[in-house]
C-alpha cells in the first residue's frame, strides 16, 4: 500500500547513515517508515496505536491522539516528520520540554531547533538560518511567539509539511486569563491549508476530544483514542485525618524513591518540603513563586539525582519525563479528572510498579469550587469545570475498583483492577437499593434533565421556586428523602454515577440520565451498595506497597546495571541534559541482561539507532566489558 506523496530524503549530519537492513513491513506503512524506526530511533516495532496516527498523517489527514503517558505520541509525528520531509513546525508549551525533545532529537541524529526566550538571541538567530536553508527538520515553537505575524508570515514561505500541537488538552481545558495563544492555535488550519495536523495529548475526556478536534481541524480528522490504563500504578485515595501523618507514612513506605508531592498553594508547599527534610527525606520545593533560578536548580537536582521527592504546585510536571518516578502524592484534591490522570500519570513511566495516593477533605471541594468561579470564565466553562470536579468526588467515594471508575471516565470499560485501595481492602458498604431507587426515580420523574442539587432537593421535600413552578412538588418521589441531609444525597447520587447506574452530562448541562444498568435497579433486577460517610470514614491499616521495583537480573546484572546508570549520569552531565536522554532504563536493563560484546550486538539493544550506535557503543561496550571481567 502507497501514499500519494513523494518520500523525500530524511537529512542527517554529514557521514551519517541509517543501516539499510532487510525490512519486511506490516501492511500499511512503507519500508521507509521502518527503517527510520530502527535505524533512527533503535525501535523493532510501533506500540499500541502509534501505527495508525503515523499512517494518518503519512496520508496527509488531521490527526488527534489521546495516548497514555509513556506510549511513545512524540513518536508518531517525529517520524511522521522525517518521512514526509520539508520542516515540521512543533508547538510546545514549555521550554524545559523543548529543550529536551530537541537534544533527544539530536542525539539520534535528527536535525531539529527550537526558537524561544531563554536562549540568547545569536542562538535564535543562527537556529532560524538553518530553519531558512532547509536543514532543521522539526522546530518547537511555543505557542505565543508562534502566532506572532511576523513568524507566521516567515513560516508560510517555507515548506511546512507538518504541524503538531503537543499537550493539545490545553487548547480546550485552560482558561480564559491563562496562555490565550493556545486558543489562536485554531487559526493554523487556514493558515497552513493542507498541511496535516497532529494533536497529541495524555489527557482528554469525550467532550474535550470533540473540542480539541473542531478547533484544530474543525472536525474534519481522526481521533485515535489508546487504551488509558496504567495498570502498574497503584491507586489509593485517604480522607484527610490531620494530613501530616499520613503524608510521612506513606513517604516512609517509599524511603530513597524519587516522587513528587503535590499541594494546593505555595505555602503549604514550603511547609510540606521542610516537613520532609525535618525527617530526613531529601526534599526540594516548586512553585510559581520561587526565583527562576532557584526553580531551575531544583528541577535539575531532581532530574539528575536519585531519591529526590519534589513537593510542588500544579507549576511542576507537565513535560517532566523522568521514567523511575516511584509515587505521585496528593496531598489535596486535584481540580478535575483530567488534571489528576495527567499528574498520577508521571509515576512510573518505565513500567514498573508505582502509586497513586491522594488525601482529600470538605475543605478541598470548597477551595475548588472558589477557584472555578474566581477564574473570571463564562457561564459555560464554569458550569462545566464544576461537572468535571463532581466526577472526581465521586471517583473519590467509589466503592467498587477505583480504576474502573477512573477509566469510566474516559469512556474505556474495564474489568475491577485488583490494584486499587478498594480492591485490595475492600470497604464497608451499606446496602442501598431503595434509596438508589429513590433517586433514579426522582431522576425519571423529573424528565431526565436535571441537576444534582435539583433532584436532591426534590428528594429532600424543598419547596423551591422551581420546584413549585414545575409542579415536582406534586411527584410521587417529593419528599421520600427528607430523613437525610444534602451532604448524604450528594453522596448518593455521586456513587450512582460513580457505578455506573446514572450518566452525568458533562459536555450539557449536568443533567442526570439513567443508564442501562439504572433501569435494571429500578426495575428490582440489580442491587445498589454505598458507602456511608466517605468523609469522616478513618483508613484501614495500609496495605503493604506494590510499588518496590522488581528485576529479572542475577546479582552480577544488577551491579552491572548500577555500573552503566553511573556512566549514563556522567555522559549526561556533561551534555547538561536529563539521564534519560541518553538512555533509557529499559535500554540499561537491556544491556545489562544481554551484555553486548560487539558493535553489531549493540545495535541491537533497546533504543538503540544509527547516531547512539555511533556515540556511545564504545564507551558502553568498555564499561560492559569490565564489569564482566569483574
Amino acid at each position: 500500500m502507497g501514499f500519494g506523496f513523494a518520500v523525500a530524503p530524511c537529512r542527517f549530519p554529514p557521514g551519517m547513515t541509517i543501516p539499510n537492513q532487510a525490512i519486511d513491513p506490516p501492511d500499511g506503512l512503507g519500508r521507509e517508515v521502518y527503517r527510520i524506526l530502527h535505524g533512527v530511533f533503535g525501535f523493532d516495532e510501533f506500540r499500541g496505536t502509534q501505527e495508525v496516527v503515523v499512517e494518518a498523517l503519512l496520508a496527509g489527514r488531521h490527526a488527534l491522539a489521546v495516548m497514555p503517558t509513556g506510549s511513545g505520541k512524540s513518536l508518531c509525528f517525529q517520524i511522521a516528520a522525517l518521512v514526509r520531509g520539508g520542516l515540521t513546525i512543533v508547538v510546545s508549551p514549555l521550554v524545559a520540554l523543548m529543550h529536551d525533545q530537541v537534544t533527544g532529537l539530536r542525539l539520534a541524529g535528527v536535525v531539529a531547533d527550537t526558537i524561544n526566550s531563554s536562549r540568547d538571541r545569536a542562538d535564535n538567530v543562527a537556529a532560524w538560518r538553518r530553519v531558512q536553508s532547509g536543514e532543521t527538520r522539526l522546530l518547537y515553537l511555543a505557542p505565543e511567539r508562534l502566532m506572532t505575524e511576523r513568524m507566521l508570515a516567515a513560516l508560510q514561505r517555507l515548506p511546512v509539511r507538518l504541524i503538531a500541537v503537543d499537550e493539545a488538552h490545553c487548547i480546550s481545558q485552560w482558561g480564559p486569563a491563562f496562555r490565550r495563544d493556545y486558543a489562536d492555535l485554531a487559526r493554523l488550519s487556514g493558515l497552513f491549508p493542507g498541511v496535516p495536523i497532529a494533536a497529541l495529548t495524555a489527557t482528554a475526556d469525550e467532550a474535550t476530544r470533540r473540542d480539541i478536534a473542531d478547533k484544530l481541524f474543525d472536525g474534519d480528522g481522526e481521533i485515535v483514542v489508546a487504551g488509558f490504563d496504567r495498570p502498574n500504578i497503584k491507586l489509593a485515595v485517604e480522607a484527610r485525618a490531620g494530613g501530616t501523618g499520613q503524608i510521612l507514612a506513606f513517604l516512609a513506605r517509599h524511603a530513597g524513591a524519587s516522587g513528587i508531592v503535590y499541594c494546593l498553594s505555595r505555602k503549604k508547599t514550603e511547609k510540606v518540603a521542610a516537613l520532609l527534610r525535618d525527617h530526613g527525606i531529601h526534599a526540594l520545593p516548586y512553585h510559581a513563586g520561587m526565583d527562576k533560578s532557584a526553580r531551575d536548580a531544583n528541577q535539575d537536582a531532581f532530574m539528575a539525582e536519585p531519591g529526590v521527592v519534589m513537593v510542588a504546585t500544579i507549576a511542576f510536571g507537565m513535560g517532566i519525563d523522568k521514567p523511575d518516578l516511584r509515587f505521585v502524592l496528593h496531598t489535596d484534591l486535584p481540580g478535575s479528572m483530567e488534571a489528576y490522570y495527567q499528574e498520577i500519570g508521571r509515576a512510573g513511566r518505565d513500567g514498573l510498579p508505582a502509586e497513586a495516593h491522594m488525601l482529600y477533605g470538605l475543605d478541598d471541594i470548597r477551595m475548588r469550587r472558589v477557584f472555578i468561579e474566581d477564574e473570571g470564565a463564562d457561564d459555560d466553562r464554569r458550569r462545566r469545570e464544576h461537572q468535571r470536579l463532581d466526577a472526581l468526588i465521586a471517583y473519590c467515594e467509589a466503592p467498587t475498583c477505583r480504576r474502573r471508575t477512573l477509566l469510566a471516565y474516559f469512556g474505556e470499560p474495564i474489568e475491577p483492577c485488583g490494584n486499587c485501595d478498594v480492591c485490595l481492602d475492600p470497604v464497608e458498604m451499606v446496602e442501598g437499593t431503595e434509596v438508589g431507587q429513590q433517586a433514579l426515580s426522582a431522576v425519571l420523574r423529573t424528565g431526565q434533565r436535571f441537576g444534582a442539587a435539583h433532584i436532591i432537593d426534590v428528594l429532600r421535600g424543598a419547596k423551591t421556586e422551581k420546584i413549585l413552578s414545575l409542579g415536582h412538588d406534586r411527584l410521587p418521589t417529593h419528599g421520600v428523602g427528607a430523613d437525610r441531609d444534602k451532604n448524604a444525597w450528594r453522596s448518593i447520587v455521586r456513587q450512582l454515577v460513580a457505578t455506573g447506574f446514572l450518566n452525568l452530562d458533562i459536555a450539557g448541562y449536568g443533567g442526570l440520565t439513567i443508564t442501562a444498568a439504572g433501569h435494571e435497579l429500578l426495575r428490582g433486577a440489580a442491587a445498589f451498595s454505598y458507602r456511608a460517610d466517605t468523609m469522616r470514614r478513618q483508613p484501614s491499616a495500609a496495605r503493604k506497597s506494590k510499588s518496590a521495583p522488581v528485576s529479572d537480573l542475577d546479582e552480577a546484572g544488577l551491579a552491572l546495571l548500577d555500573t552503566l546508570k553511573d556512566l549514563r549520569r556522567q555522559l549526561a552531565s556533561e551534555r547538561q541534559v536529563p539521564a534519560y536522554i541518553v538512555f533509557s532504563d529499559r535500554s540499561l536493563h537491556d544491556m545489562a541482561q544481554r551484555r553486548p560484546a560487539t558493535m553489531a550486538e549493540f545495535a541491537d539493544i533497546h533504543g538503540v539507532g544509527a547516531a547512539k550506535l555511533r556515540d556511545f557503543a564504545e564507551i558502553f561496550l568498555a564499561a560492559i566489558k569490565a564489569g564482566a571481567a569483574l
